[in-house]
């Protein structure tokens, strides 16, 4: 999914431009075709996206609903591809009606129903599709999320350039409370500007839940189906004073019944926590103790000290990680979910079953759990070096040199290719980053956190339809499109660890120039011009040898290609990052040999190269 540039964080009413961390995981809560119907997943544009009609969410006044004019052709453009929205998003529109005086009196607006605690990436789509809006300051309105002022003076023409153009805007909103809270979204005509038309207009509305604050986790309370509309409802008439009088008046009614709504849903949630940490319990009970062990809080408790603040690590996936010591001073990694929150109990029961089945040294170990007093609390082996991250950027540690980061990306890739081929399903990680390869005393890698994982069909293009998660910038965008998740999705995202780790910087940086606010995009646009070299980390730039730096970065381009039929095996990676090794250590030991020495002494053959690869295949698992 790209990022936009000029991102905002609506935050008051001055919008504060907003950077996207490369840790910032999504979840798809709504795609809404404003204006027009539902958009099947065959119907849009090959990538299979559903896009519900808007009606079911609309509070008040309905507006009227625009189709754009038989000769008038949707024009996409660099900066808007085709795959940012089907067409028939931009094909119709709904805007409030053609009398300013009513459209003066009431907001357009939309009741959208989120999990609280949660920050929200809402992504508005435009395209002037009626033919007396051709200039600016035509048509200029207000809009506000949760009654904050997100744009002044929005004027499709001036962001498109010119009617029958799409274009979109992109806003980032925190949300505050608890349980399931109602997002508020209106537009409102721009008096101050005067603009010709007192009106507003809006094509489409993406919301994307961002990880919560300081956690990885998008676990949380789901938004409900979207209901049928209403056959009845007046979506295809323009509002009169009778129909504004009568949304005020409901809104009261509304009020009263949200409010009960409130209360009922307070007890409900109250009922099914009480239900999933009974069920929990009776499920973990079940894992073999061989495999995992089952800790009392009490020892938990004293292994952390009472979870001093002193003993603490960082953030993990859903909670903050402390540095424990068991059985006689035996150093592990302890993760403690929030209690105060009922996030992450899905991710919880999917981390110990990934990892009490599977065993590697490049995987991290789990060593048990814990489920007493409505806890759930995760023990690893402690990894003394913390990230890959932790070593490559913004960071007071030294600088990997070159061979071990190369080392680190082989033991990343057989960790990933023993999770795709170890077992009979395979597993698919879905959340490969830099954060989640940690780093042991000897600078080992393993792959950490399968709290988003699958267990993936055996045969090895067979895909998975499956709701969209993941972290922005490392995400497959095969899979954001299509929702069809395959172990090549994990092959993308290891992809855009290697350019991370060449290049030593964030995968997406929304303050740089728009070509540059993506790695991985300019990344490839710097090797398609033959300029890559420009942007390695200065710090290992010198130690790469050119050999080994060519191979490097094909395996990298080769891995992000955006269809997931050109893209390698992580088998094929591995094997690759293998022989880009040999060709460092190669031309190393060539430059340090003196120049009447023979040649076949510092050229591993292929034939010798395979012989190696195969008995790496050999000892994994061991």
């Amino acid at each position: 999914m790209f990022i936009a540039a000029d991102t905002r964080f609506v935050d008051g009413d001055n919008p504060a431009p907003f950077s996207f961390s490369p840790d910032t995981g999504f979840q798809t809560m709504y795609r809404l075709n404003v204006g027009g119907q539902v958009i099947s997943r065959k119907d849009d544009s090959g990538f299979y996206r559903l896009w519900d009609n808007d009606h079911p969410y609309i509070f008040g006044v309905y507006g009227v609903t625009l189709t754009k004019d038989s000769n008038l052709t949707i024009e996409y453009t660099p900066k808007v591809p085709n795959y940012t929205a089907s067409v028939g998003v931009y094909d119709t529109a709904r805007s409030m009606g053609a009398d300013p005086h009513i459209n003066l009196e009431y907001n357009l607006t939309w009741i959208l129903p989120v999990d609280a605690g949660f920050s929200y990436l809402l992504r508005f789509h435009f395209c002037e599709i009626w033919h007396p809006i051709t200039k600016v300051n035509q048509r200029s309105f207000f809009i506000y999320i949760n009654n904050q002022t997100a744009q002044q003076h929005m004027d499709v023409i001036v962001l498109s350039g010119e009617i029958g153009r799409t274009a979109y805007k992109d806003y980032v909103i925190l949300t505050t409370g608890s349980g399931q809270v109602d997002m508020w979204v209106a537009l409102h005509p721009d008096v101050s500007g005067r603009p010709e038309y007192f009106d507003a207009i809006l094509n489409g509305l993406e919301v994307f839940k961002l990880q919560s604050y300081g956690s990885n986790s998008l676990a949380g309370l789901s938004h409900p189906l979207p209901l049928e509309p209403d056959a009845n409802s007046p979506l295809q008439q323009e509002p009169n004073l009778g129909a504004v009088m009568g949304g005020a008046i409901a809104s009261y009614s509304v009020l009263l019944i949200t409010f009960f709504g409130i209360c009922f849903g307070i007890y409900i949630i109250y009922r099914r926590n009480k239900k999933k940490t009974k069920d929990y319990g009776n499920h973990a009970l079940t894992l073999p103790s061989n495999h995992c062990r089952h800790f009392s809080f009490a020892e938990v408790q004293s292994a952390t000290n009472g979870f001093d603040q002193s003993f603490l690590l960082g953030k993990g996936g859903f909670g903050n990680v402390y540095l424990g010591k068991i059985d006689n001073g035996t150093k592990v990694a302890i993760k403690r979910c929030n209690p105060m929150s009922n996030q992450g109990v899905h991710e919880f029961h999917t981390e110990i079953k990934m990892l009490s089945k599977f065993r590697h040294r490049h995987l991290v170990s789990l060593i048990g759990y814990c489920e007493a007093k409505s806890e759930m609390i995760l023990v690893y082996d402690h990894m003394a070096n913390g990230t890959l991250r932790e070593h490559l950027y913004n960071t007071k540690s030294p600088p990997l040199l070159w061979q071990q980061r190369i080392e680190i990306c082989i033991g990343a890739a057989r960790g990933l290719h023993y999770l795709h081929t170890g077992s009979e399903q395979g597993i698919i990680h879905r959340d490969v980053k830099t954060t989640n390869i940690l780093l042991d005393g000897k600078l080992v890698a393993k792959v950490s956190d399968f709290g988003l994982s699958k267990a993936s069909p055996d045969i090895e293009n067979t895909h998975m339809s499956t709701a969209v998660k993941g972290t922005f910038g490392y995400l497959d965008p095969e899979y954001f499109r299509l929702q069809r998740l395959t172990k090549k999705s994990d092959v993308y995202s290891f992809g855009v660890v290697l350019f991370e780790i060449l290049c030593a910087r964030l995968v997406i940086n929304t303050l740089l120039p728009e070509e540059q606010v993506s790695l991985r995009d300019w990344a490839l646009s710097c090797q398609k011009r033959g300029v890559l070299e420009e942007i390695i980390d200065p710090c290992v730039k010198e130690d790469i040898t050119p050999e080994c730096f060519r191979k490097f970065a094909e395996i990298a381009e080769q891995c992000v290609a955006d269809r997931s039929i050109d893209r390698p095996s992580m088998g094929d990676v591995l094997w690759n990052l293998e022989v880009a090794l040999q060709l460092q250590d190669s031309a190393r030991y060539n430059s340090s040999c003196a120049l009447g020495e023979s040649s076949h002494q510092s050229i591993i053959s292929a034939a010798a190269q395979e012989d190696i690869f195969s008995a790496i295949i050999r000892q994994e698992g061991r």
